[in-house]
């Protein structure tokens, strides 16, 4: 298993959909960035402000994290992990 570390903060807990299909979504407002060992294979996309995680019993959350898409991109790249 491969395995990415960046400083990272919860922002938003999605917790799965209504009947009528509705997301049911958790913001979360407060809390610092800390550090996380995170494995490649939960990541599902980047963007330049978060990251979007699979969590445990089908949750996703969307992550605010320190340094910017270039600097995740160069780290994928570096360990092989990103095709261009």
């Amino acid at each position: 298993m491969r395995f990415i570390s960046l400083r990272v903060r919860s922002c938003v807990v999605v917790h799965g959909y209504t009947p009528d299909n509705r997301e049911v979504v958790e913001r979360v407002e407060e809390g610092a960035f800390a550090a996380k060992v995170i494995a490649i294979d939960r990541i599902q996309s980047v963007t330049e402000q978060y990251i979007l995680v699979t969590g445990p019993h089908g949750r996703q959350m969307y992550w605010e994290y320190e340094g910017g898409i270039d600097a995740v991109r160069q780290m994928l790249t570096r360990s092989g992990l990103l095709l261009e």
